[in-house]
């Protein structure tokens, strides 16, 4: 198979135009700046809008529409996560608040406070990488020598990604799992756990500068019952 060659920067803005996006004499060393700044593979996808389905462009559109969808979606991400980052830490001090105080200080390493689907090799796995990647921070080395390596679960969370919380709460008891949905937000099981996997997949678009718009989630927040069935929705 072909491998493509690198393309310089002035036959990028060749490729742009030649997909039918107008970029006018004055209008070029701004676009070479971006394409400076931004990888053309990168932006290539925000092209997509604006193909049709035999694979050929919308003529005559500016790529500077291209540039300013790409600075929306930039800025997007940046309140997106902003947001996100209060959740997940929301979320952190609670689970780790109710566990600690429900199963005690090191109960999240007991494989019986969870329910009949967990993992729990996996999850002390996870764990173990948990620690290994925070191995040189004084936290980790001071449990290490005072404690034996043992973490309380109001520490261990402090590493957890979004998705290890997600995680955390969709394999507890489903009682653990009835009290925090009702007493975090008011909501169902199925409801939060539905979240907690939507918005793991939000983070980790936005933690790695992912495009938003015009993507296609793999799956779709749960809406509580009750709005399911206002009329007003």
């Amino acid at each position: 198979m072909q491998i493509k060659e690198p393309t310089t920067y002035e036959e990028q803005i060749d490729r742009i135009k030649e997909k039918g996006f107008l970029i006018s004499a004055q209008e070029k060393s701004k676009c070479i700046q971006f394409l400076q700044q931004v990888n053309y593979y990168r932006v290539s996808a925000y092209f997509l809008p604006f193909r049709k389905k035999d694979g050929t462009y919308v003529q005559g559109i500016p790529f500077c529409k291209v540039q300013k969808i790409y600075e929306f979606d930039s800025r997007l991400r940046g309140v997106l996560f902003n947001y996100i980052e209060k959740v997940e830490l929301y979320l952190r001090t609670q689970l780790a608040y109710y566990s600690g105080h429900v199963h005690g200080a090191l109960g999240y390493m007991d494989g019986a406070i969870y329910n009949d689907r967990h993992n729990h090799e996996k999850f002390v796995k996870l764990l173990n990488v948990c620690i290994e990647e925070n191995k040189s921070t004084s936290v980790v080395q001071h449990h290490k020598e005072k404690y034996g390596g043992n973490f309380p679960i109001w520490v261990i969370v402090e590493f957890f990604s979004m998705g290890m919380l997600s995680y955390f709460y969709a394999d507890l008891q489903s009682g653990d799992q009835k009290y925090l949905a009702k007493e975090l937000y008011g909501t169902s099981v199925a409801c939060l756990k539905s979240w907690l996997r939507c918005i793991t997949d939000l983070r980790n678009r936005c933690a790695h500068y992912s495009r938003l718009y015009y993507w296609s989630f793999p799956a779709l927040p749960k809406m509580p019952r009750e709005l399911e069935m206002s009329p007003n929705r």
